[in-house]
């Protein structure tokens, strides 16, 4: 069993999509959707109108990316737990080869090569950020992908949190998000704590999904707060503790 976690920040139209791109493709191991609604919302489907289970979190209050999915795997059932973004689209089942990465217990989370609509490949594969390697990307325009994406798997430092097929036990056992993160750098910390216990992070070229996303954020002076608040709080935890 997989538990999916979704969560839609009035994002039904998306989750909509993103729900029969999984009732078309993924057939080869049962499935069920943990969906968060963060704020209230109307949904344009019916959830039981699907062959696999959704269960409707409804908030009280806006929470964070951690804290939401945190609290939909306290109620999740399943040896795999997926973290997925309303905005991913994809066209063949992404599950089998993701699970069959987990298959090495020395792997703790997989992900898929995430492309954008026109195919380009996005940096969803990273190395652990470094002051210096913020002050480059920010002050002397190097944006470059830190690995080379070919046929083979490769396990770099940190997976982007946009999808992301953890084993339910290597989640539990790493105590999941750090709820301290409200947005930004949840996936870089749970990259950082699996490897500080001793396993490592999968990307899988051959999984293709493809990310729809929404630029907006980046002109809103509070996802810039956020965003630093973040990297700042991920540093501290790095080189103080």
């Amino acid at each position: 069993m997989i538990a999916v976690s979704i969560v839609s920040h009035g994002q039904g139209e998306l989750v909509a999509q993103l729900l029969q791109d999984i009732r078309a493709n993924c057939k080869s191991m049962p499935l069920h959707v943990l969906l968060t609604l963060n704020i209230e919302e109307q949904l344009p489907f019916n959830e039981a109108e699907f062959p696999f289970p959704i269960q409707i979190i409804k908030n009280r209050y806006r929470r964070g990316f951690a804290a939401n999915h945190n609290a939909a795997f306290k109620v999740a059932h399943g040896e795999y737990f997926c973290v997925l973004n309303p905005d991913i689209r994809f066209h063949s089942d992404p599950f089998p080869a993701l699970v069959a990465g987990l298959a090495d217990t020395a792997i703790g989370v997989t992900a898929p090569l995430v492309t954008g609509p026109q195919g380009q490949i996005e940096d969803s594969a990273r190395l652990f950020p470094t002051p210096l390697s913020i002050a480059r990307k920010a002050f002397c325009g190097q944006h470059g992908p830190d690995y080379a994406i070919e046929e083979t798997p490769i396990q770099p430092d940190w997976v982007a949190g946009m999808f992301m097929l953890w084993r339910a036990d290597m989640f539990r056992r790493i105590g999941g998000f750090d709820e301290r993160f409200f947005l930004y750098y949840e996936d870089v910390d749970a990259c950082a704590r699996l490897h500080q216990a001793g396993f490592r992070v999968q990307m899988i070229p051959a999984v293709k999904v493809i990310h729809h996303a929404r630029r907006a954020s980046h002109r809103n002076l509070r996802y810039l707060r956020w965003h630093l608040t973040s990297m700042l709080r991920f540093f501290w935890k790095q080189f103080v503790g």
